[in-house]
Formats: C-alpha cells, structure tokens, sequence
C-alpha cells in the first residue's frame, strides 16, 4: 500500500523542523497532537473519538497520565477492538533516543507483559519501535531486548505496507496483529505474568506461613489458613490501589524503615477498614453487618524480616508488575491456582505447604476461559 499522503507531509515536516522538534522544550503533548495522532488516524483508527462511541467502545484511549511517586503509571494510548485492549502505545519526545535508552523500552515492556499483551509500540515519532512484550521484563535489560521492529522516520514512506499490515485498525480486525504476534513470538525466555505472579504470592504463602506457625505455637491450622489469606489479600488490594491512584504510593514499602513493621500494617489495614468498609478488612463489630469480625489478625506476632521481603519486591527495580494494568480476569487465574494449595502443620507446628486433596485428584487446577 502506498503511504498516504498524510504521513508524507508528517515526515516532510518532522525533516524541514528536526532541530526544534529533538530539543528539550518540545514536549510529549505537543508530540501527539501534531504527530502521533494524525499517524494512526492515517492507519483507520478513530483516535480522537470523531464517531462519538461510548466509552468503553472508543478506538483508542488516551491513558489519564498518574504521577505516582514521580513516575507515570499508565501508558499514554490504549488501542482497542469491541473494547478489548489490542496493544499499548507509549510516547517520547523527540529528544529521548528510544533506540538506546533502557527505561522507556523498559516501561512499556512492563505495562504490555502486566497486561498479557504481545506486542507494544514505543515512539518519538522520530524513531518507531515495537517490542514483544512476552518475555518478563528487568531493569537489566538493554532497550534492543525484545524489539522486533526499529524504523527511522525517513523509512515510513518506504515501509507504510509494513506498518499498516500490522497496525491498521483493518488489519487487527481481519487478524494480521495476531498472526504477526505470533510469528515473532521468541520461546527463549518467555512467561506469563499470571505464572510469575502466582510464583510469588506463593513465595509469600510460604513465608508468612511458616513465620506465623514459628511465633505463634498456640495457632490451629485453620487460624494459621485463615491468617495467611487475609495478609496476603490485603497486602495485594492496597498494592493495587497504590498504583492506581487511590492509596498513597510507597506506603508498604516505607514500613521497612523502622522496626515493628507488623503493628503499623495492621494501622494501615484499619485504616483500610474505615474506608473501604469491605469484608477484606474487617477488624471490629458493626451494625447490620452479619459477618464475624477478625479479632485474631491483632493478636499475633510476625517477624519484620518478612515483611522486608515481601514488601521489596512489590516495588520497582525489584518488581516487574504493573498493578494499574492488571486485569481482574489475570488476578482471577492466579488465585484459581492459588487456592488450590493449603497449608498444613507438621509434628513441631511446623507449616508446610501442599495441594489440596481434591486438586491432587484432578490432577491439577486449570485456568477459567477469559471473556
């Protein structure tokens, strides 16, 4: 297909003004307006929502920019077919050199793998890279790791048929996305956030059990089942909220600072009590709610070590996760293998870990279909 003539006069411009688009004051939001927009506009998606459909049928959503804990926490454009998310689009201005630097490439590696997405665009308009978001992302990884697909502006007019087999919005409806994404698919390396996931909430079961069973000798196995799920429910739910905005970010984190870390999370979980008023926390009688109060969670004792642990690889560089674009149905997978193991009490109250009867049985717990 020929480059419409659109794109030319993008490029002929970009070229005829280079040096003011590459310097520093030229900002992102300039960037998508004169350049990014008409460019995928010119690929056949509505970006700016010219046929007015609702929101959660709209092309492509323009990602409200968080600012937490001075970094950016959801990615700037969200392209869509039906209102399923197809692939994530993150901008630079054209002074950032996406073909070298390690954090934009990394950033929106770790969106897409968040959000079992394949394959994700990164560009300054200057520079048009697309990355295989398969692959668990690290902090350690150069910017060509995973990239499939690196273009030079002045190659637009000569790769338009390229692009447009992958990215028009015809193409990802006919399949062309899909079938690209699965031909650059690298087996090397590859695995799934939800697998990833369940590995370490797992690593956080075992932890906390085997703590909870070591301080507490008094425990029945049921109070320790019991406490084990309700810490790590409550640690996910309020790790979630910070990344989305509504709890203040780097809160869990920040208990590692002092000793006695356990008695000011339980603060925070009364906290969360009084404001959510969800059966998560529960810590104390209220009217016309039916359900026991926890009174066991505050009478206990577990070690600061643990929760240095866990609460270091909730958070970046250490953690690949972004908690803002983790899908309800990806949390729902995870817990559906989670729950199928149980924790035990060997002679000496020593916990320990194991499947389910049931679960061993059947062979193993499998995934519910995404809809």
């Amino acid at each position: 297909m020929a480059c419409p003539d659109k794109v030319l006069e993008l490029v002929e411009r970009f070229e005829r003004n280079k040096q003011s688009y590459l310097s520093p004051s030229y900002n992102e939001t300039q960037l998508r307006r004169e350049f990014i927009d008409p460019f995928f506009e010119a690929l056949g998606w509505d970006v700016n929502n010219e046929s007015g459909k609702a929101e959660a049928y709209k092309d492509v959503i323009h990602e409200d920019a968080i600012k937490i804990g001075g970094v950016t926490k959801a990615p700037d454009y969200s392209f869509r077919i039906g209102g399923k998310r197809i692939f994530f689009l993150e901008t630079k201005k054209p002074s950032v050199n996406i073909r070298q630097d390690v954090n934009p490439a990394h950033q929106v590696r770790r969106y897409s793998w968040s959000s079992k997405l394949p394959l994700a665009v990164l560009t300054d308009f200057e520079e048009f890279a697309v990355y295989d978001c398969r692959r668990k992302p690290s902090p350690s990884d150069s910017a060509s790791v995973g990239r499939i697909l690196y273009l030079n502006y002045s190659e637009y007019a000569e790769k338009w048929g390229e692009i447009e087999k992958v990215f028009s919005k015809k193409s990802v409806e006919e399949g062309a996305f899909d079938q690209y994404a699965e031909s650059a698919k690298g087996k090397k390396g590859t695995s799934e956030v939800d697998d990833e996931f369940l590995k370490e909430i797992e690593r956080w079961r075992d932890l906390l059990a085997k703590n909870i069973a070591l301080r507490n000798p008094g425990l029945s196995v049921r109070e320790i089942n019991f406490l084990v799920q309700k810490n790590v429910d409550r640690i996910l739910f309020l790790r979630i909220c910070e990344d989305r905005g509504i709890e203040k970010y780097g809160q869990l984190r920040e208990l590692s600072d002092k000793e006695g870390i356990y008695p000011r999370l339980l603060k925070i979980f009364e906290k969360a009590d009084d404001k959510y008023n969800s059966g998560i926390f529960h810590f104390k009688d209220e009217k016309d709610r039916t359900s026991i109060p926890d009174m066991l969670s505050p009478a206990i004792h577990i070690d600061d070590k643990v929760f240095n642990d866990i609460f270091k690889n909730l958070y970046y560089p250490d953690c690949p996760y972004e908690f803002s674009v983790i899908g309800a149905d990806i949390l729902g997978n995870v817990y559906e293998q989670f729950l199928g193991k149980v924790i035990r009490l060997t002679e000496g109250h020593r916990a320990k870990v194991e499947e389910k009867p049931e679960v061993k049985k059947a062979g193993g717990v499998y995934y519910t279909p995404r809809y």
